[in-house]
């Protein structure tokens, strides 16, 4: 397995990328098919965020999905461990996902996944104030905030292709597009190994 270490805004050492490598070593019980791992370490150059100084991530690239992780801490070394375990987790977890017998965990209807998260009804005489959380910042109000984005090529894959590369990515939804139906659709986690999904009928 090659491990690439990169640096932005601060100096790697060889020392820390012989660390590094050692320590990447363990992902390979994890998957065996893992052929390179390229480390991105990030020096924060706000002193506000001393706690989390430095940003590790972790993309690895093998005969199946692409598995990214990252991490922030006040060091390096630290940074490095939590995307490790990050990582691992996530390919502990899709390694699990392929275990459980889908007939008996399949994903919720769309109407039923609507149906969950239908916001409650608020009288007309009571005022409304939205309050997001978007990272450190609370946000007040229903302006649109874009804090980040982001362009992926879309490969129409199935549904159950789909849940795998969420659990590898580590996030809670996924965005693709769906083989049978080509429609876009998101597939989210509800609880344990419950997903729901909901796509887009492009007809209307």
């Amino acid at each position: 397995m090659d491990v690439v270490v990169t640096g932005r805004h601060c100096e790697v050492s060889e020392r820390f990328r012989e660390h590094v490598s050692e320590k990447l070593a363990r992902l390979e019980k994890h998957d065996h098919r893992i052929m390179r791992v390229q480390v991105e370490v990030e020096q924060e150059r706000n002193p506000r965020q001393h706690d989390r100084a430095v940003r590790v991530e972790l993309t690895a690239f093998s005969k199946g999905p692409v598995i990214r992780a990252e991490a922030a801490a006040e060091d390096k070394m630290g940074a490095l461990d939590l995307a490790l375990d990050k990582m691992a987790a996530q390919m502990r977890r899709a390694a699990d996902r392929r275990r459980v017998h889908h007939g008996r965990h399949a994903p919720v209807s769309v109407g039923q996944a609507l149906a969950d998260i239908a916001e409650p009804a608020v009288p007309e005489d009571e005022e409304v104030v939205t309050e997001r959380q978007v990272g450190p910042i609370t946000v007040t109000g229903d302006g649109p905030l874009v804090v980040r984005e982001k362009s992926h090529g879309a490969t129409p894959m199935t549904l159950d292709t789909a849940l795998y590369e969420m659990e590898l990515v580590g996030h809670d939804f996924y965005l693709f597009v769906d083989k049978d139906s080509e429609r876009p659709s998101v597939v989210y986690r509800r609880r344990g190994y419950d997903y729901g999904v909901i796509s887009l009928d492009l007809d209307r």
